[in-house]
């Protein structure tokens, strides 16, 4: 499917972000303290020689997978019906040819990628037997989309945005996807990514608020540090957050999620996973399941519901990417919730 044969709402969802390699590495605690710089969990920056630093130091050479928070919602609605289509910057190597590849194998439309003159971004993502991540991210070309290659040609034809919050580090740039978006009548949701990502930039992320954002997709770590609090009940932050004119969904891990729009607040339950693998692209997958089920005009408690299940099934398994054969059994497990 291409653009140029695009009609009006050919697209239900486009994502936007950095289109990343996945590094997926199985770590014991200690090899944080003893090769990595900064705190346990979240998100971290580095460059090339940082990277590649941590890399050497590994027990065992990573795997790889398709990667990046709004590319792995991106992947996963599209697994589960939406249409879809997804911009963001590749490089110009072998890496980020394969990472097209696998969109266009997967029905994602690939047309609206960029692509810059230095090698693919590349995410290490080291997953501790808490099955906490820790990730240290290198952006490559990623890093150089501008603000100046977007317009809102790139929104044609779509109905909804999905924008990862880690672009908010470069605060132009997420300013002229929105603005964008909205001009080409797109509404909008975006994933606060991390609790790096609300320090650096709350200011910013209050003005848009301010200015009309749709959907709001924060954990239990990224609500408290937006609102910096850390005594209130998850349900009363959900509805602090709605308070904004958004529809606020907090996921809580393990104890499932709490959904506030207006005078509306819903309690998600969790769905018990037996054995927690890794929660590398749970939320992102979380944030998939909501959307295409709200997208398609469920209400936001079935669409919670729905993506209770898709976020379970990603925590069982290394890496973003639910395998074929359990997303197989994942859907089936959907159809059972209609």
């Amino acid at each position: 499917m291409s653009a140029s044969a695009s009609s009006p709402a050919s697209f239900d969802l486009i994502g936007v972000g950095s289109p990343i390699m996945d590094l997926l590495a199985p770590v014991p605690l200690e090899f944080l303290a003893q090769h990595v710089a900064g705190d346990k969990g979240g998100m971290v920056l580095v460059n090339d020689a940082e990277m590649s630093a941590i890399l050497a130091h590994l027990p065992a050479a990573p795997e790889t997978s398709s990667g990046g928070s709004a590319a792995n919602a991106t992947v996963n609605a599209a697994r589960l019906g939406l249409r879809a289509t997804y911009l963001g910057k590749l490089g110009n190597c072998a890496v980020a040819a394969a990472y097209r590849a696998r969109f266009a194998e997967l029905g994602i439309d690939t047309s609206r990628f960029k692509t810059g003159d230095v090698p693919n971004a590349r995410s290490l993502i080291l997953t501790t037997p808490d099955a906490d991540r820790t990730m240290r991210t290198d952006l490559g070309a990623a890093m150089t989309l501008s603000p100046d290659e977007i317009t809102a040609a790139d929104f044609a034809s779509c109905r909804h945005l999905h924008m990862e919050g880690y672009l908010v580090f470069n605060e132009a740039l997420a300013d002229a996807v929105l603005a964008a978006a909205r001009a080409a009548g797109c509404t909008v949701s975006v994933d606060l990514a991390s609790f790096e990502v609300i320090n650096a930039t709350r200011p910013w992320i209050f003005k848009q608020l301010a200015t009309g954002i749709d959907i709001v997709f924060a954990n239990e770590d990224e609500i408290r540090a937006l609102f910096e609090d850390k005594t209130s009940g998850f349900d009363e932050l959900a509805r602090r957050l709605a308070s904004h004119g958004v529809t606020a969904a907090v996921k809580v891990g393990k104890d499932g999620a709490w959904i506030a729009q207006g005078d509306e607040l819903h309690r998600i339950e969790p769905v018990a996973v037996a054995n927690v693998i890794d929660t590398n692209g749970a939320g992102d997958s979380w944030a998939a399941g909501f959307l295409s089920a709200h997208l398609r005009g469920k209400s936001l408690a079935e669409s919670g519901r729905i993506a209770s299940h898709v976020g379970a099934a990603t925590v069982q398994h290394l890496g973003p990417i639910i395998p074929d054969d359990q997303f197989k059994a994942l859907t089936e497990r959907l159809a059972t919730l209609a």
